[in-house]
């Protein structure tokens, strides 16, 4: 399992690492499904063209460890085996990519589910502030947005 947040330019991780990472698991041999998520900068935001997007977190730590209490609780709800989150925080533009998370698990079903709710209560739950620059302006989104 890996959780981390990382400033952007400190260390690269790709989905393929998160892969290959996850397939060490003790419990690689009563696994059949892997899940990704990748989530990617959008350069068209309602209507306008965003430039670049900051993304921000008051406590890297705090939300760090807020993460591995989800990843934590998504495990035992569904019963799947391992789970890493990689969350990349900084200045981005269209294309690069903010949000990876790579679930491990016996069957398909409870594997999808656990993929599904790790990413909307990564994005609900913790504090992470996105900036929007476009040249209209600024459009700031909390958590949740």
């Amino acid at each position: 399992m890996v959780i981390k947040i990382i400033k952007q330019g400190e260390d690269i991780i790709k989905m393929a690492d998160l892969i290959e990472d996850i397939k060490k698991s003790n419990r690689i041999d009563e696994s059949g499904a892997i899940f990704t998520f990748e989530g990617i900068v959008r350069g068209q935001e309602e209507n306008i063209e965003v430039k670049k997007l900051i993304l921000s977190t008051p406590d890297i730590e705090k939300s760090r460890k807020e993460i591995e209490d989800i990843v934590e609780e998504v495990k035992i709800k569904f019963g799947v085996f391992e789970i890493s989150v990689i969350h990349y925080i900084g200045e981005f533009y269209t294309g690069d990519s903010l949000f990876l998370v790579c679930v491990l698990g016996n069957h398909r079903g409870e594997t999808l589910k656990a993929l599904e709710e790790v990413i909307e209560r990564v994005k609900f739950d913790i504090d992470f502030k996105k900036e929007e620059i476009s040249d209209d302006g600024t459009k700031i989104i909390m958590a949740g947005g």
